[in-house]
Formats: structure tokens, sequence, C-alpha cells
């Protein structure tokens, strides 16, 4: 007879997860806990807060580390203080929350249509989003806080459309890449249409708009994009065991006690709005809702759709590569958006190679 439980104790990991224990607590509840993933999600997160720092210190004025970090903890001189606070500060934060936004919807959408391709920038999402902002600019001259409402405004309305036109008797991922394919031509030719009618001050403000980028953001940006992501984050992460359920096909959802179709739906609009308000505030930044899934995944090596792994990777991803193009190119000479579709570009090509040659495709 084994003597009772007198804490939290470790039990192996079942055979085939030996990175995974499960803690089991004096009352019966138990807690599998993946230590690779968790292992994964704190680098994660140690290299975005490294890549802020690094971003915060990058400019015209250059500061060290060291000054950066005694700066935000209310030691620095009346010059550093204006310069983080107010110039360097909003960017950071508006980069952190727009990459993990983008790669906890990214990751949403891929477990949602089961497919790698299912990323909002190739369903259509981020392309109704600048075309609400373009509507706006170019039809209505907008001011910065309107351009920001038609963003979300045409995010959600392609949502909801892509969804309608999605659903038959239930939703299928093929069927979902597919119509989102096929919305995000009509909307590319909406936008083209839209930048030949307009003046050269609009056409140079929409250009400017389009390509993303993180130059010049305020605490304007950053209060809405936080307050939207600190409802929709508990949400979506709070849905992971059901989208992993989700994975294995309705039937063995609805086994599962999963209501899958209420699920699909609440994860798809959460993650819709995401998008939207990401691209309110910084503009339609590409490929970071598609490759940050893919990495994440691949560095936890774990099954389900790894929405908190994905959120650190976005976060990672966009803030080092707004560092990356600074450093390079100089400051605000390149947008971020612009260094994020090169790269993308050829993780897409790369995707879709390895995808065919596994004979998904």
């Amino acid at each position: 007879m084994t003597a009772p439980s007198t804490g939290t104790t470790p039990a192996p990991a079942p055979s085939g997860h030996a990175a995974a224990r499960t803690v089991r607590t004096r009352s019966g509840l138990s807690l599998r806990v993946d230590l690779r993933a968790v292992t994964v999600v704190l680098l994660l997160l140690a290299a975005a807060t490294a890549a802020a720092v690094a971003l915060i210190g990058t400019g015209d004025f250059p500061l060290t580390p060291a000054e950066v970090l005694t700066t935000l903890t209310g030691g620095g001189t009346p010059a550093q203080e204006f310069i983080v606070h107010d110039l360097r500060l909003p960017r950071v934060l508006v980069g952190l929350l727009t990459g993990a936004a983008l790669g906890l919807a990214g990751a949403v959408f891929q477990s949602v249509s089961r497919n790698p391709l299912g990323s909002p920038d190739v369903i259509g999402f981020g392309q109704g989003s600048a075309v609400g902002a373009l509507a706006v600019i170019v039809l209505f001259k907008g001011d910065a806080v309107a351009v920001a409402g038609g963003a979300v405004l045409g995010g959600v309305v392609t949502g909801v459309v892509v969804y309608l036109l999605s659903w038959k008797k239930g939703i299928h991922g093929y069927r979902l890449v597919l119509v989102g394919i096929g919305a995000t031509a009509v909307l590319t030719a909406a936008r083209d249409y839209m930048m030949t009618k307009a003046d050269i001050a609009d056409a140079a403000r929409s250009m400017a708009w389009m390509v993303g980028s993180l130059n010049g953001r305020d605490w304007n940006q950053v209060w809405p994009l936080l307050g939207v992501c600190a409802v929709l984050f508990p949400l979506l992460l709070g849905h992971g065991r059901a989208l992993r359920m989700l994975e294995m096909g309705d039937d063995a959802a609805y086994a599962l006690g999963v209501r899958a179709e209420r699920t699909r739906l609440l994860v798809m609009g959460g993650a819709v709005t995401l998008t939207a308000v990401a691209t309110a505030a910084a503009g339609p930044v590409a490929f970071v809702a598609l490759a940050s899934p893919q990495l994440a995944r691949r560095l936890t090596r774990a099954t389900g759709p790894n929405l908190t792994a994905a959120a650190c990777m976005g976060a990672a991803l966009l803030t080092t590569a707004d560092w990356a193009s600074q450093r390079l190119f100089g400051a605000d000479h390149l947008p971020v958006g612009a260094l994020t579709g090169m790269l993308g570009g050829c993780y897409l090509l790369w995707l879709l190679f390895t995808e065919r040659k596994a004979g998904r495709i």
C-alpha cells in the first residue's frame, strides 16, 4: 500500500511524451504540464523583452540597454524620459500587442481550418481591414480615428461574409481557405480600384498605411489595442482545450462535450476582431499571423493549437523585425510590414513546398 500524497507531486508522463509531467493536488485535481512548451514560452517572452529593450534604445538618439531599463524604472534624465516614455515606448507596445494578437489569431484560424494556410492574411481578413481603411481615406477623407474604425469594420464584415459563405452544415477547413482566397482576390481588386480614384495626397497616405508600419505610433493606438487584447486574449486562451478537441473532428468533439459550431463561431469572432484591431493599430503587417503558429509548433513539438506559444512568437517576431529594419536600413526608412512581407513570402514558398512534398496539397 502506498502512502497518501502529502502535497503537489509530479507524476511520470505517459509514453511518447517525455517532456510532459502530470501534477496532482490533494483534492484529486490533475494538471498536465508540457515542460518543453513552458520552456519555449519563457524563452520567447525573454526574446520579446530583449527585442523591446533594444528597440527602445534604437534611433537617432541611441540608448544603452542599461539606460533604457533605468529610464523605465524612473531613474533617467528628463530628456531620456521624454524619448523613452513619449516617443519610443508606445511604438514598442503597439508592436508587442500587434504581434501577439496576430500570432494568436493565426493559431486560432489554423486550428479551426486544420490547414497551415488558414491565416488571416491568406483568407482575406487583413485585406478586408485594408479596404475599410482605404474607403475612409479615399471616400470620406477621415482622420486617424476614423481610419482605425474603418479598418475594424472592414475586417469584421469580411469575417462575417467569409464565415457565411463557408458554412454548409458546418465549417470545413479547405472550404474556409478557398472562400477566403476568393475574398482576398475581390478585396484586392476593390483596393486597387479605390487607389486609381484617389488624388495624390490620399494615394500617398493610403500607400503609407497599407505597407504596415509602427512609425509614429503613440498612446492613442496603445490603449484601445490593450483594452481589446485584455478582453479577447483570456477568452481565446480559455478555449485552447476545445480547439484541440475540434482538431479531431466535430463528431469526436461532440462526444467529448464540446459544442463544435458554437465554439467555432465564438473563437473565430474573437480572432477576426483581434486581427481587425491589430490591423487598425499598425496597418496590414504581412505573414506574422501565418508564420508564428507554425514556428511555435515546431519549437514546442506539441499537438494542439499552441495558442500561448503562438502569441509569444508573434510578439517576438514583430519587435525583432522592427529592430532589424531600423538597424539595417536606418530609423524609419523601411516599414516593418515590408520586411515581414519579404521574409514571410520566402516562408510561404517553403511551407507550400513542404506541404506538397508531404502530399497534403
